[in-house]
């Protein structure tokens, strides 16, 4: 079955005002930056999304922010994004921080079909508040439930027809779990290969997880934050 998309458009057609989106990525680094561009193109807005972060200003999610597509964030860190402050202080933003363990977790639960599970991150902190507490060996964890995304927003290396996918070391993180995660996933890739060409050792994310392929383009290897050595005084 051929999974490939024949362009970026056409990947997130049926993306649709208030769905639910789990989008991969760690700060800039393996982003579906091209499927993002497309969303904000198409407009769709009330989007309720799921990732670790929400990129910056001009960059990543941030562009969806920005633009006012983005109803409700879950994520774990949103301090180098300004929009994202704004937003939250006025009211506009709806938001839900989540432990980055447990945001990891909730994901892979939601993709495993595990409808929740008990876990002692955020215990005595805002993070327990309206949550179920339970007792465990003298130790109180919450119940945290599992996340399951209408549609999931992957950044792979390489994929084959079939969906297969690999990930090019860091830019991994959040990607095979938001990938298990989605009713429908998403990938948008580097380069795209023939069938039989990934060695089954090699392949991190199986086809089965994947519904739609697309080659992306121009990508941007931009640094989060730049920090140098001042440069040294000689004496």
């Amino acid at each position: 079955m051929n999974k490939i998309c024949s362009s970026i458009e056409e990947a997130v057609t049926d993306i649709r005002d208030g769905a639910t989106l789990i989008v991969g990525g760690f700060g800039l680094c393996g982003i579906p930056e091209n499927l993002i561009a497309a969303l904000k193109a198409q407009g769709t807005k009330d989007l309720c999304v799921v990732s670790n972060n929400c990129g910056v200003d001009d960059c990543g999610l941030g562009l969806l922010l920005a633009n006012k597509q983005i109803k409700k964030m879950i994520s774990s860190y949103v301090g180098e994004n300004k929009t994202f402050e704004q937003q939250f202080l006025s009211g506009e933003l709806e938001v839900e921080l989540v432990p980055q363990g447990t945001l990891a977790e909730r994901i892979r639960a939601g993709g495993a079909g595990i409808p929740g599970f008990y876990t002692a991150s955020g215990v005595g902190t805002l993070v327990a508040e309206g949550k179920e507490h339970k007792t465990f060996e003298g130790r109180t964890y919450l119940l945290e439930k599992g996340i399951l995304g209408d549609f999931a927003l992957v950044k792979a290396w390489k994929a084959d027809p079939l969906g297969n996918l690999v990930f090019r070391k860091t830019s991994r993180n959040f990607n095979p779990l938001a990938a298990a995660a989605g009713k429908v996933t998403i990938v948008e890739v580097e380069e795209i290969v023939q069938v039989g060409e990934l060695s089954p050792d090699d392949i991190h994310t199986p086809g089965i997880y994947v519904q739609r392929i697309v080659k992306g383009a121009s990508y941007e290897k931009r640094i989060e934050r730049l920090t140098v050595r001042s440069k040294e005084v000689s004496v």
